[in-house]
This record gives structure tokens, C-alpha cells and sequence, in this order.
């Protein structure tokens, strides 16, 4: 068990790093080959900024934080994201980098509510995030 853990207590930061190979690679292991991922075109014709991150990608890097905190993603009990902003991942070598910041807001025994936020380049990427996590299990 993590220890001490109150309300308050703060995770160490994480920092994830999106360039278009990562959303290539992620479109095939989830099969979503939306264009609006890798065209530039596309994206824009529908009045995106640029190609942008899948949003599960964003929601699924994000909880590493707890996870990695955690160190079993069985102990995940709910996990509960709004997508705010899309990350617009440029094509080019350095692509666009998420910081994850996450905080406990409650504490009943076990049981482990966390907060995330995702900010990327200084915009909030998802809203009302919520993990909650059984240190006991």
C-alpha cells in the first residue's frame, strides 16, 4: 500500500509526448484510422487546427500517472474524462508534449479519488478528470 496517502497529496508529474509516428502506431492497435489523425487536409476541413491526438490515446496516457503510482492498473476502479481541447500534434520531430499532474481529493479507507489535469502547451486537454482507485485490492 502507498503510504502516506491524504488528502491533498500530490503524484509525480508526468510528461507524454505525442508526435505522428505515435498516432500511427496507436491507429493500428485501435483500428481507428480517422484521417483527421494523420491528414492534414482532413483535419483542417472540418475545422480542426491540424492533425490531432486520438482522444482515448489522451485519456489512456494520462492515467499512467495513477497507474504508475499505483504500480497495478487492476487497482483502477473508474476513470471518467471530458475532452476539452484537442492536442494538435505538428509534423515534425518533437510533436506536441501533454503534462499530467494529478492530486488526491478524497480518502475513505481503501478507497482513492484522484484528480488529473492534462495541460498541453498551457491549454487544458481534458476536463473533470477522476480516477478512482482500491489500494486495498
Amino acid at each position: 500500500m502507498i503510504t502516506p496517502v491524504e488528502v491533498g497529496t500530490e503524484l509525480e508529474p508526468l510528461t507524454v509526448r505525442f508526435t505522428r509516428e505515435t498516432l500511427v502506431r496507436y491507429a493500428g492497435a485501435s483500428t481507428d484510422f480517422n484521417p483527421i489523425h494523420y491528414s492534414e487536409r482532413s483535419a483542417t476541413a472540418i475545422g480542426l487546427p491540424g492533425v490531432v491526438a486520438h482522444g482515448l490515446l489522451t485519456m489512456g496516457s494520462a492515467l499512467r500517472l495513477v497507474t504508475d503510482w499505483v504500480g497495478d492498473p487492476a487497482k483502477i476502479d473508474n476513470y471518467r474524462v471530458r475532452f476539452t481541447n484537442p492536442i494538435v500534434v505538428p509534423d515534425d520531430a518533437d510533436g506536441a508534449t501533454m503534462i499530467v499532474t494529478g492530486r488526491v481529493t478524497g480518502v475513505d479507507g481503501d478507497k482513492v479519488t484522484i484528480q488529473l489535469d492534462a495541460v498541453c502547451d498551457g491549454v487544458k486537454v481534458l476536463g473533470a478528470a477522476k480516477v478512482d482507485v482500491d489500494l486495498g485490492r
